[in-house]
């Protein structure tokens, strides 16, 4: 439950400062990786962003209702659309990270660097403690 209440810390705190930007979390993610990996398929951004590639299409038809993206035919493969940041989406995403990266700085900055390592360490071992859980010997066969 610890982890939940720290994630549940986080979300609370970046939809603050996220909402007069008019962006969520999960936007400002999308938008986070767009940015990174501009003309990359909805499919290839749900695995990005850690989603449902059926819950990306619900954030990307928003997001592009509200002018943040645009989805172009790729040249070659026209059936294949490939997702790019808008000017309006650049500019959202450019305001977001001066209002979230001081709340980053103001946790990360709350720990010694010695300590932030063994918590990487610590949250690297638990995130594979649980993959070690999810292989197909342990899946139920009903």
């Amino acid at each position: 439950m610890l982890v939940k209440r720290a994630e549940q810390a986080m979300v609370r705190a970046k939809s603050a400062v996220l909402k007069p930007v008019g962006l969520t979390p999960s936007q400002y993610v999308a938008l986070f990786e767009l940015d990174q990996q501009s003309g990359i398929t909805a499919a290839t951004l749900a695995r990005a962003c850690l989603v449902t590639p059926q819950a990306m299409m619900i954030l990307l038809k928003t997001m592009e209702q509200q002018g943040l993206i645009t989805r172009l035919s790729h040249p070659r493969h026209p059936s294949v659309l490939e997702l790019h940041m808008t000017e309006v989406g650049r500019e959202a995403l450019h305001t977001a990270r001066e209002r979230v990266d001081p709340i980053e700085r103001r946790v990360f900055g709350a720990f010694p660097p010695k300590d932030m390592v063994a918590f990487r360490e610590f949250l690297s071992r638990f995130i594979e403690a649980f993959e070690e859980g999810v292989t197909p010997k342990n899946a139920r066969s009903d």
